[in-house]
């Protein structure tokens, strides 16, 4: 779980841009699909804002749509394959939509039931805790490329909470947050901040830095 620390630490966290299965809802976790075009197109408004940025560590999940938006960002170079950063493992309910899903398991909720012969919340959280400590240990920025669930529960996570309260934060694709600290205890500065024309709502490139 994060802590408390005297210095300054800020995680840049993407969300892959966008797929088809974003679009239709299905549940993407281990399948392994390309970012649409428009899903580019997002990943590319990103990179006048982070290319240029000096990260101490770049880590990227292994599937190939966080991967591309890394690359598509000008990052790909400096990346290296965190598993850890995998998607939640859907299980028996990969590539279907969460109204499929509730019709066998009304009121069904990822983040506190898990899926049948996937991963529980625990078992997700105790993955982004480990790239937590590792994001911790770098010395200077860090940035993540990740998915939707994954990074919900990975901000709740640098907030002591547990992995059941990333059902509060929403997260659309191709968007950034930055997870920091106010003097000494872990915070949010930014979440699922879209781009427009090259900015960031209510930042500027020089804010980030």
């Amino acid at each position: 779980m994060a802590g408390a620390t005297d210095r300054l630490s800020r995680v840049f966290a993407v969300r892959h841009g966008e797929t088809e299965w974003s679009l239709s809802g299905q549940h993407t976790g281990t399948t392994d699909i390309p970012l649409t075009d428009r899903g580019r197109d997002l990943a590319r408004r990103l990179r006048p804002i982070l290319s240029a940025h000096p990260f101490a560590l770049v880590l990227t999940s292994p599937l190939a749509r966080a991967r591309e938006t890394c690359a598509l960002c000008g990052l790909g170079e400096d990346a290296t394959i965190a598993p850890d950063l995998t998607e939640w493992n859907y299980g028996s309910y990969e590539g279907m939509t969460t109204a499929q899903i509730r019709a066998a398991e009304p009121g069904w909720l990822i983040f506190r039931d898990g899926c049948p012969d996937g991963e529980s919340p625990s078992q997700v959280a105790a993955r982004v805790d480990r790239v937590i400590a590792r994001a911790r240990a770098a010395r200077g920025d860090v940035i993540l490329f990740a998915h939707g669930h994954l990074l919900r529960v990975l901000a709740v996570r640098w907030l002591g909470m547990p992995a059941g309260a990333g059902q509060h934060l929403l997260l659309d694709t191709g968007t950034l947050g930055v997870l920091s600290d106010y003097r000494g205890v872990p915070a949010i500065r930014m979440w699922n901040a879209p781009v427009v024309e090259g900015f960031l709502p209510g930042s500027s490139t020089g804010d980030l830095r």
